[in-house]
């Protein structure tokens, strides 16, 4: 039984009660949206169309884990940034070129969001210094840079400041001498409408619902 356990690091890592990282992830983030009726059935004349573009950001966070059992763990990240920078295409009929528009206008939407997750890890067993597990949880989200309301406003589309979703994923803990290395793959769906419809603004009142959707690849160090 020792000859087995030489190779192996970090013995004590998974029965430890409590146990913190460090994560740094890189994520792929959309909005997915709805058309409002008014583009729908009347197709105003200034807009011809409008697509949702796929945007990278980066994520810092503080992991915190529970151990319930020998394969489920209680997770959360109590400080947790992310950084994204969503956007819309605009196909214009009739582009305001004094104004910086033109027939194909992006319009970008930033956003530094605080989020709180709470998920189940459910693990396999341990095979050497490797381990493989999913995740599932939920998560709420405040957005520091949402603009639902700014006053001048005119060429903005109002995001609301709190959002809720869920999320699943797929992790690897790779034991080493003085510390565990997780690579992880996350998708996570958003819930809540984020969008401050506003009728008399030209690049918001085409678009009805917005959710957004995201595709997380992160590090994390324990």
């Amino acid at each position: 039984m020792s000859q087995l356990r030489e190779g192996l690091n970090q013995l004590d890592h998974d029965e430890k009660p409590v146990h913190f990282g460090i994560n740094l992830g890189l994520n792929r983030s959309h909005f997915s949206f709805t058309h409002h009726p008014l583009f729908l059935n009347q197709q105003p004349d200034s807009i011809a169309g409008v697509e949702s573009i796929n945007s990278t950001g980066i994520n810092l966070a503080w992991l915190v884990d529970k151990r319930l059992s020998e394969h489920f763990n209680l997770r959360t990240y109590p400080l947790n940034l992310t950084f994204t920078e969503k956007a819309f295409e605009y196909s214009l009929r009739f582009p305001d070129v004094p104004g910086g528009e033109d027939s194909i206008t992006i319009k970008k939407v930033q956003s530094i969001s605080l989020t709180l997750p709470i998920q189940i890890k459910f693990s396999s067993d341990r095979i050497g210094n490797f381990k493989v597990y999913m995740l599932g949880g939920v998560k709420a989200e405040y957005d520091l840079a949402a603009n639902a309301g700014a006053r001048k406003a005119e060429n903005l589309i109002k995001l609301n400041r709190l959002d809720y979703g869920v999320e699943a994923g797929l992790g690897f803990h790779f034991y080493y001498p003085y510390f565990v290395l997780t690579p992880e793959l996350k998708v996570g769906w958003g819930l809540g409408n984020l969008h401050a419809r506003d009728a008399n603004l030209k690049f918001s009142n085409v678009i009805d619902k917005i959710n957004s959707r995201t595709i997380t690849f992160s590090l994390t160090v324990e």
